[in-house]
């Protein structure tokens, strides 16, 4: 999402809501809609501005000046069809920039054909993270492209002490360390002069693959 764009965020469960206290934080003007009076009120003064309205009604969001807006998210998950009904709307106002949350690959599809310019899948996506951290070295994982990720990890033992111009890493793993952090201090970006000590941890990207094989080296 762009920087500073104010932003309209249908649906407040747990996904709309920690990213319209999210977004709030970083200064961005947020109008957050949800149906459920009781919702709406306990975040009433910690969003920029929050309404109680049915976001699969046309007019509710026209008189709450939703066509105005350039970026939407629509956080409706557990009800497909109001996610899809919202989303359509969205679409039907020419608002430039949607993101919708989906729940399942199926409810991804449609929302992607009715024109949802983003789909997201907060639950599969953290799901996969968090399998990475329980079963490898990994201490973070973040997927970036379908087959590119990046991994906070410990150096193996291997690479302990050699300077990375000389480590022949990329080309016997296909991974590339960005930065390295000693304990107590930042992060630095990796040269090739970089020695890798004990204790540090590393950030690393390359293919998927090949940033999990890299992870579970001794």
């Amino acid at each position: 999402m762009a920087d500073n764009n104010p932003v309209v965020i249908i649906g407040l469960g747990r996904f709309g809501t920690s990213l319209a206290l999210e977004l709030t934080r970083r200064g961005t003007e947020v109008l957050a809609i949800d149906n459920r009076p009781k919702v709406t009120q306990s975040l009433a003064g910690r969003i920029t501005q929050i309404a109680t309205a049915d976001a699969t009604d046309m007019e509710a969001l026209r008189q709450l000046g939703v066509p105005d807006f350039y970026q939407a998210v629509v956080g409706v998950g557990s009800d497909i069809e109001a996610s899809i009904l919202t989303t359509s709307l969205l679409v039907e106002l020419e608002i430039n920039d949607i993101w919708a949350k989906a729940i399942s690959t199926q409810h991804g599809r449609i929302l992607s054909r009715i024109g949802a310019h983003h789909v997201v899948f907060p639950e599969h996506d953290m799901g996969e993270r968090v399998a990475h951290l329980v079963s490898g070295r990994m201490l973070d994982y973040m997927q970036v492209d379908e087959d590119f990720a990046l991994a906070k990890t410990t150096p193996p033992k291997e690479y302990v002490g050699v300077p990375l111009g000389r480590s022949n890493l990329r080309r016997k793993y296909g991974v590339t360390i960005v930065a390295v952090k000693a304990p107590g201090e930042e992060f630095t970006y990796a040269t090739a002069e970089t020695e890798l000590s004990y204790g540090d941890v590393v950030l690393v990207s390359g293919r998927t693959e090949q940033v999990e094989r890299f992870a579970e080296l001794p």
